[in-house]
């Protein structure tokens, strides 16, 4: 399908703008004209309509839409009208036109997940197979709420992601702010003291100068090398699979964040599994679809060898073994609900406990931050103290009374 961006008007004479998919200007005028407007002028925006342009269509959003139908399709409304009600109360104008798309796919034929797989930028594929799935076990309502409650997790997960990465981030930023200001614009002016002052300097105070004419002299190339190696590694990230399975490999391998990350990827992992297995998608196939959630490919990677070893015949705890990627907690839960037939409950509580986890180690960091700072500042300002105080004090100490 094409994006294309229109001007039609309404019934009501007014001048509508914005933007749709269609497969060509005729379908273009045939959908808005089920709308109710009539096409006035268009033009197609670049190739196939992938998500770009406009404001993106974030979680928040696939949340309501969630909520918004399973309601309504509990209160018995059918589904045409619920699509219809959403639509027309939706914000979004990105999002309120694919949903004109969807409810025209529907009228067509297609049923919701096929309506809803035509735009894989809005709804991805395990979205998709979860909605399919509740609608071939008449649990659609049920398969939406869950949908929905796993959608506020995910985006728990995030901000904790984030608090994860962005605080240390910001925090180094502070402390490299200040070495900066401190070696570039107050240590010069105490060192010209101390060497007026003659005699032999001690190895802190030789370190110091040094550090400080580097600073002074070469500041462009000490800030230039943080931010040349982060677009390096980003264009690698994109271009370079295995390097980007030995990073995310690195990232899980990293002290103290390390284990956190592990366990958020993990409690995503567990959790759309459990989700998609208790839907009743088959074993192997919620496997392949929450591979992709994972986030770090190194797990995506062990999660399909798993899954192609028990597509050979090896149990579940078994093929997941055989990866050192899986603590022992997830094979031991894993194991009992494969022995006792309640798989989604063990990778539930998995979920649960690494969550908790999860959400008490972020808490802790954060507490250790405030005074790492501080410790870290001392110790420089401490340096620096004793670097310029004690030639001075060794040249006071040599005068005689």
């Amino acid at each position: 399908m094409e994006l294309y961006r229109y001007k039609a008007m309404t019934a009501e004479g007014r001048v509508k703008r914005s933007r749709l998919d269609a497969m060509n200007p005729s379908d273009l005028e045939s959908r808005l004209g089920r709308m109710g407007l009539d096409l006035i002028s268009y033009r197609k925006i670049g190739g196939r309509h992938r998500g770009g342009g406009g404001r993106p269509i974030k979680r928040v959003d696939l949340i309501n839409f969630c909520v918004h139908l399973e309601q309504l399709l509990r209160a018995g409304v059918p589904m045409l009208d619920g699509l219809t009600d959403l639509r027309d109360s939706l914000e979004h104008p990105r999002f309120r036109d694919v949903i004109a798309v969807v409810i025209e796919s529907i009228q067509g034929g297609k049923n919701l997940s096929q309506a809803l797989s035509e735009f894989p930028y809005v709804f991805d594929a395990t979205f998709v197979n979860l909605v399919r799935a509740g609608e071939e076990a008449g649990q659609l309502p049920h398969v939406l709420h869950e949908l929905a409650e796993n959608l506020k997790w995910q985006d728990e997960q995030a901000a904790q992601i984030k608090m994860l990465l962005i605080y240390p981030s910001l925090v180094l930023l502070v402390v490299g702010v200040a070495v900066v200001v401190l070696m570039v614009n107050v240590v010069p002016e105490l060192l010209k003291f101390v060497k007026s002052m003659g005699g032999t300097l001690p190895w802190h105070t030789k370190a110091l100068i040094a550090v400080s004419n580097a600073f002074s002299n070469y500041w462009y190339v000490i800030v230039a090398i943080p931010v040349v190696a982060a677009i390096v590694i980003q264009v690698l990230l994109r271009t370079n699979p295995p390097f980007r399975r030995r990073w995310d490999a690195f990232k899980l391998d990293l002290p103290i964040i390390g284990p956190i990350l592990k366990k958020i990827i993990l409690t995503r992992f567990t959790s759309n599994f459990a989700l998609m297995y208790a839907s009743g998608i088959t074993v192997l196939e919620s496997i392949r679809l929450s591979s992709g959630v994972a986030g770090n490919t190194a797990v995506e990677e062990a999660v399909l060898n798993a899954g192609k070893q028990m597509a050979e015949g090896s149990g579940i705890a078994a093929s997941f073994s055989e990866s050192d990627l899986f603590p022992p907690l997830v094979l031991r839960m894993l194991r009992v609900g494969e022995n006792t037939g309640s798989l989604e409950t063990a990778l539930a509580n998995v979920g649960y406990f690494y969550t908790r986890e999860v959400r008490e180690a972020v808490e802790r960091m954060q507490k250790v931050m405030g005074p790492a700072i501080t410790v870290v500042l001392g110790v420089l300002l401490g340096w620096v103290m004793l670097s310029v105080l004690g030639p001075i004090y060794d040249l006071i100490s040599k005068i005689k009374v």
